[in-house]
């Protein structure tokens, strides 16, 4: 699968501070990928490489085939659509005033604007003032500017910052739709268990450096965390606790009461767990959670120092 963005080796230092240290990660086109790390990992210097905003110290960036800067940079960034973390505009301007300014410097039609004021959910909204728009519907307004001209490549920072359940729907709703269109969609974001569902793959970034990139599963195959077993039982989970197969196991359990019991197990060994569970004859459930992407991520995330970005 050919590469959207690609990092070799690179390194951004601002005079001593080194903020990314030899990054290098491949970013398959036509893909939801998470960027994820703690406040100031490098995730949006990452970013601002891939726009062309800052230059790499060291190493190489390249952006569908291209470099982010030098000759080709103007009409490359005509082909990527980007969402800043903090969304600003000039609040004299109605919504319909901001999307036909910037639909003017991407060169795109009038009609299209106004279509994406549409199905981002404010069209009704459009003639009224950004300053008395809320913070999701402005983040919603930073939406459909960056969807102008039809992006091949999306850079989201804490897209859904404000925006309530519904319209977190109708967003990743609508990133599904650009997947699905062979656009490639990435997405930075600290609401790890909201992103998880929709994610092709993710980075995770850790005081400037990569310490995991490739799919969820992948990466909790890497980790080597276990998997969660919750068996509720008709005798309070007494029997099961007695089983002698069951301490032989050695695995981490909890009694959680009600006839829970929460058993830790190695994905290899969860079927034979689960098959044996169920052979005691008083399961009355039984249910298994592989870890999730925060777990993942204070696995392999864990411990990174905080520096701005």
């Amino acid at each position: 699968m050919p590469s959207a963005v690609e990092f070799a080796g690179v390194t951004k230092r601002y005079g001593r501070s080194v903020v990314l240290d030899g990054i290098s990660a491949a970013l398959p086109a036509g893909e939801i990928i998470g960027l994820l790390g703690h406040n100031g990992a490098g995730k949006t210097t990452l970013i601002k490489l891939a726009l062309g905003l800052v230059t790499a110290s060291e190493g190489k960036v390249s952006v569908l085939g291209s470099a982010p800067v030098g000759a080709g940079a103007r009409r490359l960034r005509a082909r990527i659509g980007y969402l800043p973390e903090n969304v600003a505009f000039y609040g004299n301007f109605t919504g319909r005033e901001v999307i036909a300014y910037f639909a003017h410097l991407k060169r795109a039609p009038e009609r299209e604007a106004v279509a994406l004021l549409d199905r981002v959910g404010l069209s009704d909204a459009a003639a009224r003032p950004v300053r008395t728009y809320s913070k999701g519907m402005r983040q919603r307004l930073g939406l459909a500017q960056a969807l102008l001209g039809a992006p091949d490549l999306f850079f989201l920072d804490e897209p859904t910052t404000g925006l309530d359940p519904l319209a977190t729907q109708q967003f990743f709703d609508l990133i599904g739709e650009l997947r699905a269109q062979g656009r490639t969609v990435v997405i930075s974001s600290h609401l790890l268990a909201e992103l998880e569902p929709h994610l092709d793959r993710a980075l995770i970034v850790r005081q400037g450096q990569m310490v995991a990139q490739g799919t969820v599963a992948d990466m909790h195959a890497a980790a080597g965390l276990p998997d969660t077993i919750l068996a509720r039982f008709t005798d309070d989970g007494d029997a099961a606790l007695k089983a002698p197969w069951l301490a032989a196991l050695a695995l981490p359990l909890k009694h959680r009461g009600n006839g829970v019991l929460e058993i830790e197990v190695p994905a290899a060994r969860k079927m034979v767990v689960m098959r044996r569970l169920i052979e005691t004859g008083s399961l009355c459930d039984i249910s298994l959670r592989e870890p999730t992407l925060a777990r993942l991520y204070a696995a392999l995330g864990d411990g990174a120092k905080e520096r701005a970005v």
